[in-house]
């Protein structure tokens, strides 16, 4: 048995890549939880497989008494004397009881729970491998699909890419090269353990790193990102350097930088931004290419109050809200639109979106109360809100849904 197990680990050894070590501890597991009964009935029982010979022994963990044992735990004195002269009641000694067939017991016993042990040590070798690399972008093949998840090749190990971290609208067939950042390791999951993701806004960040190399040099650095996949990213960068524009060195040479990336991304669409200290400069930036006229901060309630002209509101507001919704992430801030023709003398912010929820009211005929909601969610004018996708509207809570889609139908 020893030689066929030695060979047995050898083979695993170099054709899983996993450790030997790893390979006979998880041999020792699969002996313990299919064996113990045929080993020793104490509760705590012990396997070791000696690496060079590959000889199998088990122990029984016992505690050393002076009288008739009363369980399968206990072992009398008089007898561990014979094989340990200092013994003491009241010890635990391991007491070898490997059996006599234990090779036959062992071979029998492991085969039905290595398998499930090895797919663990396989797992806790690919975490160890891979911890570092966490938060990076890795690169493999497909091999297959599951469902609608992809499977990757990395050569070493598999990833999966779950369907909610897929771009929507991308296809892949197998064989394709594929990039996708790690944002986790899960051993304990029945499939890959490493999750990847295409979707991740940090996905994006990682792609600039790769490709500008005054971000992997560390004179520019990404100081914020808000990423709808597969349709828009905003980046914000600022330079160490005042001789380097961080705009510039990300787009790159007649764009060819911020392009490798949009093709990587299937032409999502990527605005490169100036970052600010100066919050309302800042959110001006993330709103870009609309032009802002002002911007009013509320900090009691992390607000920005952005005044443009009515002919820049489509623009800020972009394409269902887009725009502005990223604008808002990139900062971290509310950000609610105001056209200038809703300006008011009166300077608080609470002024002018009372002001807006007016407005809103008597233009739609819905209640005071559902366009009091609608602006305090960032819907100040009636463009926004037939910008915006069904979804962005649904999760405005409180309001009445119906009345407000019947009346965004009614003024067309």
């Amino acid at each position: 048995m020893s030689n066929e197990l030695l060979t047995v680990i050898e083979y695993l050894s170099q054709n899983r890549s996993i450790s030997r070590e790893s390979i006979i501890r998880a041999l020792e597991n699969a002996i313990m939880s299919a064996a113990k009964k045929s080993i020793h009935p104490a509760s705590e029982v012990k396997i070791k497989i000696d690496p060079p010979t590959g000889r199998i022994q088990a122990w029984a963990v016992l505690e050393v008494v002076d009288h008739v044992p009363q369980n399968n735990d206990q072992i009398v004195i008089d007898r561990v004397r014979e094989r340990f002269p200092d013994a003491k009641v009241g010890d635990r000694i391991e007491w070898e009881v490997t059996p006599s067939n234990f090779g036959r017991i062992a071979a029998q016993a492991a085969k039905q729970n290595l398998t499930q042990q090895l797919r663990r040590a396989e797992k806790e070798t690919v975490q160890e491998e891979f911890a570092d690399r966490v938060g990076q972008i890795i690169y493999g093949t497909v091999e297959k699909f599951d469902g609608n998840n992809i499977i990757v090749d990395l050569q070493t190990t598999k990833a999966i890419l779950p369907a909610r971290e897929q771009i929507r609208d991308e296809k892949f067939h197998a064989g394709d090269r594929i990039n996708a950042l790690l944002i986790k390791i899960d051993i304990n999951s029945s499939g890959p353990s490493l999750i990847v993701s295409r979707t991740a806004p940090e996905f994006v960040t990682r792609l600039f790193e790769r490709e500008v190399s005054e971000i992997h040099d560390g004179v520019v650095s990404v100081k914020g990102i808000a990423r709808e996949a597969g349709k828009r990213s905003k980046i914000a960068v600022a330079s160490s350097d005042p001789r380097v524009d961080p705009v510039g060195a990300c787009v790159g040479v007649r764009g060819t930088r911020v392009k490798r990336i949009t093709d990587e991304l299937g032409d999502e669409r990527i605005d490169i931004v100036p970052y600010s200290e100066d919050l309302a400069t800042y959110v001006s930036n993330a709103l870009l290419p609309a032009k802002v006229q002002s911007v009013k901060v509320d900090e009691a309630n992390h607000a920005l109050m952005v005044i443009v002209d009515e002919d820049q509101s489509k623009v800020a507001f972009g394409r269902k809200a887009q725009n502005v919704r990223l604008a808002g992430k990139l900062v971290g801030w509310t950000v609610k639109l105001c056209d200038e023709t809703s300006k008011e003398r009166a300077p608080s912010i609470e002024e002018q979106m009372k002001i807006a929820a007016g407005k809103l009211s008597e233009a739609l005929g819905i209640s005071a109360g559902d366009a009091a909601k609608l602006v305090a969610s960032g819907f100040v004018t009636v463009d926004g809100l037939k910008a915006a996708d069904a979804d962005t509207l649904a999760a405005v809570e409180g309001i009445d849904h119906d009345a407000l889609q019947t009346a965004l139908e009614n003024i067309g």
